[in-house]
């Protein structure tokens, strides 16, 4: 007998509509309301489905590395398929997210000062456990997952004429140009949203080739990959995206007016995104029913919240 495939471990999440005066941008916003996938991000799609992939396919360890979101999307997959997962994080990352992680049932180490040390130290421990490695952001797979949402929005029958996203290291960008190429929406533009300090998809387009940068100075430590996927970079060339920036104030800003209006709260990795309708209104204006892509994240408290306010605003 053929094992029967895994269900998916994502949700469809709601989709909801802003009344028009709730951004400078005067623009209804669709909202695709990841941050209530049980991960508390959207990553769930796209690791979920590459670990159940490695499962189907014998894995019988995982490890990943992540500054966060993507380590418990992994060890909620782990979890779920009954596989042991160790998720390692630079030390960057706050205590109460590796608790958070380690709640959820995975082993948490630490390594290194940013993603990069934690990464290869991820890839070199599987190697010689002959275990799975699962990448945050760099595979075909996580892609495919990611573009469910889009699957979803296009199954709703919602009628939408741009996406905006946050960008760290492009695995969601890049399953948002593979969820619009495969309903028929290669024409659909993406706008491509990152922090200062953590604008490696910005800085590379600007200077043609691959950045890597040499530290992230944003809050939005979720977005803190120091160069994007090769993938991400060649993007451009294949699809509309347009690559924009916002400040960590904006994106503070839009976390506290979206918990406001929603009673959600989010990280400002993911206020990046919502920040566009206020801060670059203007860009808004040539679409009728813009697209915001929810993304959540898990390194938000109602504590983080204030004392961000208090720096940033």
């Amino acid at each position: 007998m053929v094992p029967m495939p895994f269900a998916p471990l994502h949700l469809d999440t709601p989709l909801l509509q802003t009344a028009p005066g709730y951004s400078a941008s005067g623009k209804p916003l669709w909202l695709k309301l990841d941050a209530l996938q049980p991960s508390g991000s959207f990553k769930l799609r796209g690791v979920g489905r590459l670990c159940q992939h490695e499962v189907e396919n014998g894995a019988r360890e995982i490890f990943c590395a992540s500054g966060g979101n993507a380590g418990i999307a992994a060890a909620y997959a782990g979890r779920a398929l009954g596989v042991p997962v160790t998720i390692v994080v630079p030390d960057t990352t706050a205590a109460d997210v590796r608790q958070t992680i380690a709640a959820t049932g995975a082993n948490v180490l630490v390594h290194g000062s940013v993603f990069d040390e934690a990464n290869a130290h991820a890839v070199e421990l599987a190697r010689s456990r002959k275990a799975t490695y699962v990448h945050p952001f760099d595979h075909p797979l996580l892609w495919d997952g990611h573009a469910t949402l889009i699957d979803e929005v296009v199954a709703k029958g919602a009628k939408f004429d741009c996406v905006v996203t946050s960008v760290g290291g492009g695995g969601l960008l890049a399953g948002i140009v593979e969820g619009l190429k495969r309903n028929g929406l290669s024409d659909v533009p993406v706008i491509a949203v990152e922090t200062e300090g953590a604008a490696s998809l910005h800085a590379s387009l600007k200077a043609n080739e691959r950045i890597t940068l040499p530290a992230i100075t944003s809050i939005a430590n979720s977005l803190g990959a120091r160069q994007v996927a090769q993938h991400v970079f060649d993007l451009p060339q294949q699809h509309p995206i347009e690559s924009v920036v916002v400040s960590d104030a904006d994106a503070v800003a839009a976390c506290l007016k979206f918990a406001d209006a929603q009673r959600i709260l989010v990280e400002p990795a993911c206020g990046a995104a919502l920040a566009v309708a206020d801060v670059h209104a203007g860009l808004l204006q040539r679409f009728d029913n813009p697209l915001i892509e929810v993304c959540g994240g898990i390194g938000v408290s109602l504590e983080k919240l204030r004392a961000w306010k208090e720096k940033f605003l």
